[in-house]
């Protein structure tokens, strides 16, 4: 019945800084880019990028001043994105070699290593090796 994630929006109001952090520095593909012209809060530019089948939707409201925040209701729920790596400290040195530094870790454990960094909006991305699974 339900087959996969199709899709992850991120909301930013600097799209090409966020496209430019996940497809130059996180290895994303740039699919597609559109926009629609008449929303609630005006023109919507959207932005689609894959990554070993999963995409994530890049939105910008360019002609918008503020987009209401969420309640704390409404801020329950996903938490950050994460992205799983071959080979965690390889990956955290090629970010630091970006300009990248992780926010924390790694955090070592028998079966998967964790660290996180976060995108130029702030946004958390943790990063996880499986050694077993």
């Amino acid at each position: 019945m339900f087959k996969r994630i199709d899709h992850i929006e991120l909301l930013t109001a600097a799209p090409e800084q966020s496209i430019a952090f996940y497809v130059g520095l996180l290895g994303f593909r740039e699919r597609d880019r559109m926009r629609i012209p008449a929303t609630s809060f005006g023109p919507l530019d959207l932005a689609y990028l894959d990554l070993g089948g999963t995409t994530l939707e890049v939105m910008c409201y360019p002609e918008t001043k503020s987009i209401p925040t969420r309640s704390v209701e409404q801020r329950l729920g996903w938490q950050c994105l994460a992205l799983e790596v071959d080979d965690m400290n390889g990956a955290l040195q090629a970010l630091r070699d970006k300009g990248v530094e992780a926010t924390w870790g790694p955090v070592k454990r028998p079966d998967y290593a964790r660290a996180e960094i976060r995108d130029p909006d702030g946004n958390p991305i943790e990063l996880r090796q499986w050694y077993r699974r």
